[in-house]
């Protein structure tokens, strides 16, 4: 039987990483974990397909009604309403406290808003729920370099793009802080 679900998962993993299926919805930790190794792989031709499925799979929260409120916060955040979004992330996080993206998605609107502080005490709390959030570690490198801080950006920028090393925005800001810290002109 265990030889069976290892020879499942080896065929499901290779079905993902030549894009051949997705992850069903509620794919699960275990599943990330696969998603994380194939992002590591140097020559990932779908590197967006497995960030998409790593997105889906952190915006499930396992509650219908706690989806809802993200969804609604993210309609307003592309309406650019960010306090009604802050409201509905707000709403998300009181009540599911240990679902990360609801902090994500909230630190994102504080961003939007210029409430530097609040964006970071989000971020911090994201990372402490989820370690591997690609997306937050942009997130803090952004506002440090925002904040002229171009050190602790750099720091930022390199753990994500460690995490996920085909993003080319992620790329590009660890080259150009790269030359700012060393005093190389652009």
């Amino acid at each position: 039987m265990i030889a069976q679900l290892r020879f499942l998962n080896r065929i499901f993993a290779a079905g993902l990483f030549f894009g051949l299926i997705a992850l069903p919805a509620g794919a699960g930790p275990d599943s990330l974990d696969g998603l994380f190794e194939l992002l590591q792989e140097p020559d990932l031709p779908n590197w967006k397909s497995v960030e998409d499925e790593i997105w889906a799979e952190w915006s499930r929260s396992g509650s219908p009604s706690m989806d809802l409120l993200l969804q609604r916060g993210r309609d307003a955040m592309a309406a650019e309403d960010y306090a009604t979004a802050i409201g509905h992330f707000t709403a998300l996080t009181d009540h599911a406290p240990d679902f990360a993206e609801g902090y994500n998605a909230r630190a994102t609107a504080y961003f939007r808003q210029g409430l530097y502080g609040p964006a970071l005490a989000d971020i911090n709390r994201v990372l402490a729920l989820n370690p591997r959030h690609f997306g937050a570690m942009a997130g803090l490198g952004t506002i440090m370099d925002e904040l002229g801080h171009p050190e602790a950006a750099l720091r930022a920028f390199h753990a994500a793009a460690a995490i996920h090393p085909h993003e080319p925005d992620l790329l590009e800001a660890v080259e150009r802080l790269e030359m700012t810290v060393s005093g190389t002109a652009l």
